[in-house]
């Protein structure tokens, strides 16, 4: 049974927001400033160099610079075929957003990093996908072919009951996984489908009776119909909490995506909730189709992932201080790792500014999710296979499939 003493509670309940991420990602970001950061220093001379390249990004991508917002939905969309659209034809305004839901949901506990060798053939469309499109467009089939519902006659939907059974081999198997072509984390990804589903069965107020993923859509209707974007993810934080493999915890109470940094006065812990705030994205345009207006936006933050940091790494505004660094193996919660992240995260709120300038944007016209969209992530990318042939970040980061 989890520890709920009230130290503990307070403390990860402190960590659970997105205000959190942005302060004590200051902190270390801070520290390296005045150099006194171990693994890496920050040379702000060269923001601009990731700035210009942000911008002819986001010109050549979105020339009018109508940008939409940084989500799982631009990776339904690949190829120009709008994806989407396949979502629970028929079905009315509300079951929609429900199965859209259910879909981003599934879709984002899977899009950790998939690997350099992973190919998915969409047998839809004869396109052949990697990485985050391909993980995005075999979920999506995944979810077609009826694999996280537990009514054969209902495919388009996520339920506790298909979720809690889904196998390593099952899932393989939708995303063509087999000699050769192997998905990094596989195992992992299965497990986090199944906790997902056992949390959906035990938390009926927020999941409905039975439970289903995309009933997170009523719940949070049923609150005036505005919610902000925080609070959507201070939802997520505890109710998918206990789902996460190997995070730390205070008291037995996990805290999600956290790691520990020496700059960090007191319990020395960092958030950061990659894929909680890569979630809360993705959920804003089902929510705001099914009428909920969604504020706040900008208090989400950037995401500390390893194409955003590798836009920096990349740059040379983040530069390891031991040269032999790109070739070690790291643990994903090590301290280079959470340095490298934490610093990821302040400089992107640095570089959103200065792209907004650029571009004569105000913030509320260009918020971060635009900016990441333009942006930083596929700038990352590019970067990436500019540098190196198959286009890996510029760190190698042991992978569990739960946290990149």
């Amino acid at each position: 049974m989890l520890s709920t003493s009230e130290p503990s509670a307070r403390g990860v309940a402190a960590l659970l927001n997105a205000a959190a991420v942005r302060e004590r990602c200051g902190i270390v970001f801070a520290a390296a400033e005045r150099g006194e950061t171990r693994h890496f220093r920050v040379v702000l001379d060269r923001l601009d160099t990731a700035v210009e390249r942000v911008i002819a990004v986001t010109r050549r991508r979105y020339p009018d610079l109508a940008v939409p917002y940084h989500s799982r939905w631009r990776h339904f969309s690949v190829g120009g075929l709008d994806r989407a659209a396949f979502v629970a034809p028929g079905a009315d305004v509300a079951e929609t957003a429900r199965a859209r839901i259910d879909l981003a949901v599934i879709s984002v506990l899977l899009d950790a990093g998939a690997g350099p060798g992973w190919r998915f053939r969409e047998a839809e469309t004869g396109r052949v996908l990697s990485r985050s499109e391909g993980l995005a467009v075999a979920s999506l089939r995944a979810m077609q072919a009826g694999l996280f519902s537990d009514d054969p006659a209902s495919p388009w939907r996520a339920d506790a009951a298909a979720l809690s059974r889904v196998s390593a081999q099952a899932l393989g198997d939708s995303f063509q996984v087999r000699p050769g072509n192997n998905l990094v984390g596989l195992e992992g990804r299965a497990l986090l489908l199944r906790r997902a589903g056992e949390i959906c069965a035990a938390s009926p107020a927020l999941f409905g009776a039975p439970g289903r993923l995309g009933n997170l859509c009523d719940y949070w209707a049923a609150s005036r119909g505005i919610v902000s974007a925080d609070e959507i993810l201070h939802t997520l934080l505890q109710a998918f909490g206990p789902i996460w493999p190997g995070g730390l915890s205070l008291g037995g109470i996990p805290c999600g995506d956290c790691g520990r940094h020496r700059a960090v006065p007191g319990d020395g812990l960092v958030p950061f909730h990659k894929l909680s705030q890569w979630l809360a994205y993705s959920l804003v345009e089902p929510l705001a189709a099914a009428g909920l207006n969604i504020i706040r936006l900008d208090g989400l933050t950037g995401l500390a992932e390893y194409r955003n940091g590798g836009l920096f790494l990349d740059c040379g505004v983040i530069v390891h201080r031991d040269p032999a660094l790109p070739q070690r193996l790291l643990e994903p919660w090590s301290e280079a790792v959470v340095e490298w992240r934490a610093l990821t995260v302040t400089l992107l709120d640095r570089l959103a500014s200065r792209v907004r300038e650029a571009l004569g944007k105000a913030a509320h016209e260009f918020p971060l999710a635009c900016v990441l969209e333009g942006g930083s992530w596929a700038a990352g990318r590019e970067l990436a296979l500019e540098r190196r042939p198959d286009g890996r970040p510029p760190l190698t980061i042991g992978s569990d499939g739960t946290l990149f």
